[in-house]
C-alpha cells in the first residue's frame, strides 16, 4: 500500500464515531490497519462524559479527551504536538461548521459522506479547501474496492470502447419496517433534503462517476417512499444523461424488504460491459461482445490492473472486503498528507481517495434530484 514519505505516522484526532457508532469503530480500523496513524485525540460524544469515557477506551491520554470539538480544534490548533489530521465522522448537519473550523486551524480533514446538508454548504467547504491547500477525504469507500479500480481502469484503457450506458444499484432493506428506528437520521432536517438521496444515493451517484469518469449532466428523478403513509424518502429512481451522451438509470432504496446490502453497477461500451456486486467484491464480471464472458477475480500480481494491485494486501485465495476498502483511502489520503508536510512536490491532479470535489458532486446531485421531484421533469446538474 505505499510508504509514508515523512518516516511516521500521521497524528489523527476524531470528531465522532463515539459509543453506539458502526461508522466510527470502522473509521478506527481503517485508520489503523496499514500502520499510517496515531490516534491520539478524540471528541467522541456531544455528552462530555460520554466522550471522556470513550476516549480512555481507546487510550488516549486524558488531556486530549475533549467535551467538544470546538474545544479539541481550539487546542490542538495551539499545541506544539498537535495533530496533523481530523477525521469527522458526526451528523450530517454538523458537517459544515466542523469542516470549516477544522481547515481554519490548519487541519488535514477526513470526513464521512455527505459533505455538507446542502450544496451551498459544500460549496463553501470546497471554497476553503481551495483556499488552505488542505488535504480533504470525503469518504465514498466503495471505490477503495480492488475490482472497482480494476473496472476503472479498463474503461480508461478503453477496453469497453465508448460508454453508452451506466446502470446503478443501491438497495438496502434498513427501513422496510413500517416503524422508523431511533436515531438522528429520521429527525427532520437532519439529514439534509432527502434521507435516502444522502444516506446512500450519493455513494451509488459517486460509484458510476469514479469507475467511468464521466459527470452526469441532466436527470429525471422520482423520489419518495415506498412505504404508504410515510414522509421520510426512501426509495429513488432516476434517468440518468452522461456527458458524453450515454444513458444511465439509478436505483436506490433502504426499504426493500429482504435486501441486505445490494451496491452494484453494470457499465456497457460499444465493446462490452462490466458488471460488480459489492457482496461478492472480488469478482468483476466482463462480457465482451465478441467473445467469452470472463470473470475477474482480486489477485496480487500484474494479471491485474495498476489500481487493482496497489489496492490489493492479500495473497490470492484470501478475501478482502468493506474495512480493507475503506482502510484503502485511509492510506492513500495518509501519504498525500506525509507528501505535503514532508516539503515534497504534490501535483494537483485528482486523487485516486475521493476528495471535495467529489463531495460537491453529490450534492449537486442530491439538489437536482429534489428539484426533479418538485417539477416533475428533467433538471441539469450543476457544474462543480
Amino acid at each position: 500500500m505505499g510508504t509514508n514519505t515523512m518516516g511516521r505516522r500521521i497524528q489523527l484526532g476524531l470528531i465522532g464515531g463515539g459509543p453506539g457508532s458502526v461508522i466510527g469503530e470502522t473509521h478506527r480500523i481503517a485508520a489503523r490497519l496499514d500502520g499510517h496513524y496515531d490516534i491520539v485525540a478524540a471528541a467522541l460524544s456531544s455528552n462530555a462524559e460520554r466522550a471522556r469515557q470513550a476516549a480512555a477506551d481507546l487510550f488516549i491520554a486524558p488531556e486530549r479527551a475533549y467535551a467538544s470539538w470546538r474545544q479539541m480544534l481550539d487546542t490542538e490548533a495551539a499545541r506544539t504536538d498537535r495533530i496533523d489530521a481530523v477525521a469527522i465522522m458526526t451528523p450530517n448537519d454538523s458537517h459544515h461548521a466542523i469542516c470549516m473550523l477544522a481547515l481554519e486551524r490548519g487541519f488535514h480533514v477526513i470526513c464521512d459522506k455527505p459533505l455538507a446538508n446542502d450544496l451551498a454548504q459544500a460549496r463553501d467547504i470546497a471554497a476553503r479547501v481551495k483556499a488552505t491547500q488542505a488535504e480533504f477525504c470525503v469518504t465514498y469507500c466503495y471505490s477503495g474496492f480492488p475490482m472497482v479500480r480494476q473496472a476503472r481502469d479498463m474503461i480508461r484503457a478503453g477496453e469497453l470502447g465508448e460508454i453508452r450506458q451506466v446502470h446503478l444499484q443501491y438497495v438496502q432493506s434498513y427501513l422496510a419496517h413500517r416503524d422508523l428506528p431511533a436515531g438522528w437520521r429520521t429527525e427532520a432536517g437532519r439529514a439534509g433534503s432527502s434521507l435516502v438521496l444522502m444516506d446512500i444515493g450519493t455513494h451509488a451517484f459517486h460509484l458510476g462517476a469514479f469507475v467511468t469518469g464521466m459527470d452526469v449532466m441532466r436527470l429525471c428523478a422520482d423520489v419518495g417512499s415506498a412505504i404508504p403513509g410515510r414522509t421520510i424518502d426512501d426509495y429513488v429512481s432516476a434517468l440518468l444523461r452522461y456527458e458524453n451522451g450515454a444513458r444511465g438509470s439509478l436505483w436506490v432504496t433502504n426499504a426493500a424488504a429482504g435486501s441486505e446490502h445490494g451496491l452494484s453497477f453494470r457499465v456497457h461500451g460499444d465493446k462490452g460491459g462490466l458488471e460488480w456486486h459489492q457482496e461478492e467484491p472480488n469478482r468483476l464480471i466482463h462480457r465482451r461482445q465478441d467473445a467469452f464472458e470472463q470473470i475477474i477475480t482480486r489477485r496480487l500480481g500484474p494479471a491485474t490492473s495498476e489500481g487493482a494491485q496497489r489496492s490489493t494486501r492479500i495473497a490470492i485465495g484470501h478475501p478482502e472486503g468493506y474495512l480493507e476498502a475503506f482502510a484503502n483511502l485511509y492510506t492513500e489520503f495518509a501519504q498525500r498528507v506525509a507528501a505535503r508536510m514532508g516539503g515534497c512536490p504534490v501535483d494537483d491532479s485528482p486523487t485516486l481517495f475521493p476528495g471535495v470535489s467529489d463531495g460537491v458532486k453529490g450534492l449537486a446531485f442530491v439538489a437536482a434530484s429534489v428539484k426533479s421531484m418538485a417539477t416533475g421533469g428533467w433538471q441539469d446538474v450543476e457544474r462543480v
